[in-house]
């Protein structure tokens, strides 16, 4: 019997696929319970199409708990996993692990009409190639993702339309085209059906906040070696305040950098109460199996992990997860966290710590299961207009152009004069704001696939073919032709890098708020939200902080909001607000891995082009 959310995702999948063959995704908080709603899923589909079902997951032990989840509603399924030692197409549902299908891809033919990816976040090419193989002998092949965190390290969200059929800006090359049901962590707790979490500040930390990601979205290994290992004092400190918070704890995670990160740890952990598990380098698999079934049973209290364990492990009885490690991105963090979410008889809540600042560094101090997502280089949410699409009539949501002249707007999203005449450019008519082309989508009756809404507000016309390009297409999309007026390139690198939130920039400051809040170490901050022309921005000023850049910033802010005059604290600040006045400029630049921002300087002047 499947709780009413679960039989919501159900239905919400099978409207999909009723509708479209255009892949789509369910967002599903880890303990929702995927592998009901992926058995579901499949069963109907079956029933109701006749076609066979492969589920897929990245490692055995979650395509074998996915089977299991299906053989209990009394229906047969296939593995096809070699890590699982079984290989078998013989049922009409079968769960895979991606390498072994691919390796034996002509099993699996135009008779799959649907495939179910678990923790859809990692698609994979090996995934994609699966899909592009079965979808050439069968064109109507539906795919369906699920995952507990829909984004990925510097790309953003992997679907382009929400639930509500808005465009996700912080989306780049998504491949699930709509995310067509959501349950969030905070929604189970509140129904009972996950374990509250807290946080605690820690006392010490690692100096993890320097690490930069690489091009793969990874840290360097070097890196991380030198922030973690061989620390001595400060490891069997931190694991000293580990289990001091463990004493009426029943089941303990730890999450370790490195294998020599982890041992050092263990050293520091009760010998009798306590292992170690590290992928293949300290057990092979059936020693693993055992450990892990081990530590389920409660038979010692401490684990520590080496990059396993954190997706699709269940230890209910777990109530402290402790991190000791940086993760790359928000979505590996909360995966983490979830590891301690179960429900276990007399559990109250479980406890995280965090001492590698992974909460500051995601964006995750306020509320640690919503984190801020953002693609590498682009801009942060502005001010926002609804622009009704002309043509599809979908609700476009568009930043705000500045309106320095108070020219009225048109329905349709162009500024008009008093007289209600549009405002003239040289590329046409000026938009109020500054999307470019519809986001929206039309389903293309009959084959069961969208395209995009071909609506433009701002376009050039190509002077060889008469097309109307985007506004910043150097050559024709019809007749590759150059339509870029070379005094525009200047014009263009001076916004590309207006745009690049790690460039230093100094921008006039259109939008200003500011707030008090606590940091993570319970510290009163100023928080201070501005936008500008080209993002919109968070940054926490901390008065009490000792560090040059803290002061500096603080000092400059001062300065500018009350001509000098500085504020001891955030509640004098506050106080006098009303008798301050906005900074003018700002100059700063985003730190690279972080969703930070440095600032250097308020009210100098403007960058321009030169």
């Amino acid at each position: 019997m499947l709780r009413p959310y679960q039989q919501d995702a159900v239905d919400a999948g099978i409207k999909w696929i009723k509708k479209s063959i255009e892949p789509s995704l369910l967002e599903l908080a880890t303990g929702a319970g995927k592998s009901h709603i992926c058995s579901a899923l499949a069963n109907w589909f079956y029933e109701n199409t006749g076609k066979s079902v492969l589920c897929l997951a990245p490692s055995k032990e979650l395509t074998e708990q996915n089977h299991e989840k299906y053989i209990n509603t009394g229906n047969k399924a296939s593995i096809f996993s070699a890590a699982a030692s079984q290989k078998c197409t013989r049922y009409p549902v079968v769960f895979g692990t991606p390498v072994s299908v691919k390796n034996s891809i002509s099993r699996f033919g135009d008779k799959f009409g649907l495939i179910v990816i678990d923790e859809a976040h990692g698609i994979t090419p090996t995934i994609k190639f699966i899909i592009e193989k079965i979808r050439e002998k069968n064109k109507r092949l539906r795919v369906i993702g699920m995952t507990a965190t829909p984004f990925r390290t510097n790309d953003g969200y992997i679907y382009q339309y929400d639930m509500d059929g808005s465009f996700v800006d912080d989306a780049k090359e998504p491949y699930f085209n709509s995310l067509v049901y959501r349950i969030d962590t905070h929604e189970l707790i509140g129904m009972g059906f996950l374990t509250p979490a807290h946080a605690e500040p820690t006392n010490d930390n690692y100096e993890a906040k320097n690490l930069k990601l690489n091009r793969h979205g990874k840290f360097d290994a070097k890196e991380v070696e030198r922030a973690f290992e061989g620390k001595g004092r400060k490891t069997a400190g931190i694991v000293a305040d580990v289990v001091a918070h463990a004493q009426d704890r029943r089941g303990v995670m730890l999450f370790a950098a490195t294998v020599q990160h982890a041992q050092e740890i263990l050293e520091s952990l009760p010998p009798d109460n306590s292992m170690m598990i590290a992928g293949d380098v300290n057990t092979s698999g059936d020693e693993r199996e055992q450990l892990i079934n081990n530590f389920k049973a409660m038979k010692f209290k401490y684990i520590v992990s080496v990059g396993i364990l954190t997706t699709g492990f269940d230890a209910p009885h777990v109530d402290l997860i402790a991190i000791l490690r940086a993760t790359e991105s928000p979505g590996m963090l909360q995966q983490i966290i979830g590891r301690g979410l179960r429900l276990f008889d007399g559990k109250e809540d479980v406890l995280v710590l965090d001492y590698a600042e992974n909460m500051e560094r995601h964006g995750l101090v306020s509320d640690m299961f919503r984190p801020i997502i953002k693609v590498r280089g682009s801009e942060v949410e502005a001010e926002e207009i609804e622009v009704k699409c002309p043509d599809c009539e979908h609700i476009n949501f568009f930043t705000l152009r500045p309106n320095p002249d108070n020219f009225k707007i048109s329905d349709d999203g162009y500024f008009v004069d008093a007289l209600g005449e549009p405002i003239e450019t040289e590329h046409g008519f000026m938009p109020a704001h500054f999307g470019r082309r519809c986001t929206g989508q039309v389903i293309i009756k009959g084959a069961g696939i969208f395209e995009r809404c071909n609506n433009r507000w701002t376009s050039k016309e190509c002077p060889e073919c008469a097309a109307l390009n985007d506004i910043a297409a150097r050559y024709c999309y019809s007749c590759k032709a150059e339509i870029v007026d070379p005094n525009e390139k200047l014009r263009q690198e001076f916004t590309r890098i207006k745009k690049d939130p790690y460039e230093k920039s100094t921008d006039k400051v259109l939008q200003w708020s500011a707030t008090s809040s606590l940091s993570l170490a319970g510290n009163e901050v100023l928080r201070c939200d501005y936008r500008t022309e080209y993002r919109k921005f968070t940054v926490w000023y901390n008065p009490s902080s000792k560090a040059r850049d803290a002061v500096n910033a603080w000092s400059s802010l001062n300065e500018a909001v009350y001509s000098g005059h500085i504020a001891p604290d955030v509640e004098t600040f506050i106080k006098y607000l009303d008798k301050g006045k906005p900074p003018e400029t700002i100059t700063c630049y985003r730190k690279r891995g972080t969703s930070f921002y440095n600032v250097l300087a308020h009210n100098l002047k403007e960058d321009e082009i030169k």
